[in-house]
């Protein structure tokens, strides 16, 4: 009779100490998911906006941070329009404009120390100039 209490006693214990490491496992499993729920709610979720301004629809994209990246419209799905490009700061870095989701006409791209121009005809590239601080201006007096 001695031993069968025994072997309870043990057995108890040893589902106690079972009990205890799953307890432990599940405060470990229960402390990632916070943190992972935290992480998540603080982390920005930055989801483009659109407005339909008549027969176009105003994309606004934007950085992680919030600020602008890029806005324009498109028409039919298709890129239309002026495109305007801009850095974390707020800078604009690029001017675009398609027609029909293809590139067209002049576009400039702002950077250190440059402007570069490129032309487009029939979305392929015509021309391209870039002027620095050190290019030479001419005027008519």
């Amino acid at each position: 009779m001695l031993c069968k209490c025994l072997e309870i006693v043990i057995k108890i214990i040893y589902l106690l100490q079972l009990h205890n490491q799953k307890k432990k496992i599940m405060k470990n499993i229960l402390t990632i998911a916070m943190f992972c729920i935290a992480a998540i709610g603080y982390s920005q979720d930055i989801t483009p906006t659109y407005e339909a301004e008549g027969a176009l629809v105003k994309a606004t994209y934007y950085h992680e941070d919030g600020t602008i990246s890029k806005e324009g419209y498109f028409k039919n799905k298709k890129l239309t329009g002026k495109w305007t490009r801009f850095d974390k700061q707020g800078n604009k870095v690029q001017l675009a404009f398609y027609k029909d989701g293809k590139k067209t006409g002049k576009w400039f791209f702002w950077n250190e120390g440059s402007l570069q121009e490129v032309t487009y005809v029939n979305n392929s590239v015509k021309s391209v100039n870039v002027w620095t601080s050190e290019s030479k201006l001419a005027f008519n007096r």
